[in-house]
């Protein structure tokens, strides 16, 4: 098709996909960021959110993406977050336990150094960034 680009996405984890899509989103650190074919080549950082992959087949699937680098070159795109998680693999119980904790942490700062508060602050902005894609 040619309005397709070859997608692979790795992390620490290994290949996590790799195949022909016709658009992905993602957050970057400068804002929401939308990939199609024969986009300009690009390098990025990847910021905290939701990334979104329309596949060659029309379908869409939803992944919690967190850090690391997008590169397209030459239409080829490479994304490789420090966390990739598809939505249907996201344990909620899991996520939202962690948010709870993180709340919990951040209700009793006073007791946080300013280090200790803002990865906290990061715990609980992953946690929500899971649930937010699980549930989409």
């Amino acid at each position: 098709m040619a309005n397709t680009f070859h997608l692979k996405i790795v992390t620490v984890d290994g290949l996590a996909y790799e195949g022909d899509v016709q658009r992905l989103t993602f957050r970057s650190i400068h804002g929401d960021l939308a990939i199609l074919a024969r986009h300009i080549n690009y390098c990025t950082a990847v910021g905290m959110g939701t990334a979104r992959v329309l596949m060659e087949d029309g379908t869409e699937r939803t992944a919690a993406c967190i850090g690391g680098m997008c590169s397209m070159l030459d239409n080829e795109c490479h994304l490789l977050p420090t966390t990739w998680e598809w939505s249907e693999d996201i344990d909620i119980e899991r996520a939202e336990a962690a948010r709870d904790r993180a709340e919990q942490q951040l209700r009793e700062a006073a007791a946080l150094s300013e280090e200790a508060r803002i990865r906290t602050e990061s715990k609980l902005y992953r946690a929500l960034v899971r649930i937010g894609s699980a549930k989409q």
